[in-house]
């Protein structure tokens, strides 16, 4: 039982976060000065060139000063999003296409060491300045100037290096403290297995992968550190329904088609960092081939996945709820950090197996990755799973990626091309 009042000063102090906000906004608000500042220069550089007094090294220094400014501009804004979304409170990007890749994993080493490195880049800049108009820079200026810059660079390196073991400790703390803070209770009313009761995750058997194309039998072309056994062993466990490729995907087909999204996904770093991947868009447009494609880099990079359709994922997890060992199926799924859910919303189910789905997702809430396909916004899918869709939602978006898909079905159109031949 908590102590009520230590409770409410826990929460208090908590709450004085907030005293940090009007910082960053008057962040921004330093971050507009440097906005007047580098046009004033630029005004200044392009009348000097217009009525002929520039020189070439005034050129060189007024562009350094510019490109001064814009790393300043972006220490700033590195600060402000990256310090905000750490130590005052989250912002919902989630699904935004420009949000920044390393958003997703800020916390306060990463922003440190960003910040270092950002440091060292504007030092290197004015150092130049100085070499560029030597002539009119002092030795004593010089000698200095590069003692600094050679400090931020081992501030820097040192920086970095304890970042690591800082970030590793921190990971296992957290996770120990997980596991310490969950009774068996929590685990019967949230659908979580005790981490100290988990049993080692048996070898799980997917119900028969649905009929596909017959697929050539040459073999993929994986790259060379892939080609091993343990990697087509995880590609054969996964269950895929075909071996799909990125290099094969139609991209001039889909009309809406975010490439570089599906490029940065295809490093398979989302999985590492815990992140899920949403496919949207009509029948037919390539939704099943991502995911494959996306699955298949996952067991290349040494992760083990696990392929069904959202059928076949009720069908499982159902005779997991009858048999009594829910709870268990929940646990051995942990020992694949990517889980695919394919067609979700061409059969909408009843409310016992949307709570089944439900348990799913936030099983693996923040603990392992899914990849999800679907015909519709997330925002039409209580038609699928009715009152359990805001809160499977809410879990699934709050770290995803999402990419849209738009056209006419693919096969579709073989179809009414082979007929009009």
């Amino acid at each position: 039982m908590q102590n009520t009042p230590t409770t409410t000063l826990g929460y208090a102090l908590f709450a004085t976060r907030w005293l940090q906000a009007p910082l960053y906004f008057g962040l921004v608000a330093a971050q507009g000065v440097y906005v007047y500042k580098f046009f004033k220069e630029l005004w200044t550089l392009i009348l000097m060139c217009v009525s002929g007094h520039a020189t070439e090294t005034y050129v060189m220094l007024a562009v350094l000063k510019l490109v001064d400014v814009v790393m300043i501009a972006n220490l700033l804004i590195m600060v402000i999003v990256g310090g905000y979304e750490t130590f005052v409170s989250r912002i919902g990007l989630q699904g935004h296409r420009d949000q920044p890749e390393w958003l997703s994993h800020v916390n306060s080493n990463v922003l440190k060491v960003k910040l270092a490195t950002a440091i060292v880049g504007i030092s290197s800049v004015h150092l130049l300045q100085m070499f560029v108009d030597v002539h009119h820079t002092s030795h004593h200026a010089l000698l200095w100037g590069t003692v600094i810059h050679m400090a931020f660079i081992v501030s820097a390196a040192i920086l970095a290096y304890m970042s690591g073991p800082m970030a590793a400790q921190s990971d296992r703390g957290h996770a120990d403290r997980s596991a310490a803070g969950r009774s068996p209770g929590d685990a019967s009313r949230t659908g979580h297995a005790p981490e100290e009761h988990q049993p080692e995750a048996p070898a799980v058997t997917l119900p028969a992968p649905r009929r596909a194309e017959p697929v050539a039998a040459e073999p993929v072309a994986v790259p060379p550190l892939a080609q091993d056994a343990d990697a087509e062993a995880r590609i054969r466990e996964a269950g895929f329904p075909a071996r799909k490729l990125l290099e094969d995907f139609d991209q001039n087909h889909p009309r809406g088609f975010d490439r570089e999204t599906v490029a940065r996904l295809g490093k398979a770093d989302f999985v590492t960092a815990r992140r899920n991947v949403v496919f949207v868009g009509p029948p037919g447009t390539g939704k099943t081939h991502l995911a494959v494609a996306l699955g298949l880099r996952a067991c290349q990079a040494g992760h083990r996945v696990l392929f069904a359709t959202a059928a076949e994922w009720a069908s499982r997890l159902s005779g997991a709820r009858a048999a009594g060992r829910l709870d268990e199926e929940l646990a051995a799924l942990d020992a694949h950090p990517l889980l695919i859910v394919d067609e979700v919303g061409y059969t909408p189910f009843d409310a016992a197996t949307a709570g089944l789905f439900f348990q799913l997702v936030a099983h693996r809430y923040e603990r392992a990755s899914l990849i999800v396909t679907s015909d519709r916004p997330l925002g039409r899918w209580d038609e699928v799973f009715g009152a359990s869709a805001p809160a499977l939602t809410d879990r699934l978006a709050h770290h995803a990626e999402f990419v849209r898909l738009d056209g006419d079905s693919y096969r579709t159109r073989r179809t009414t091309s082979a007929w009009a031949e």
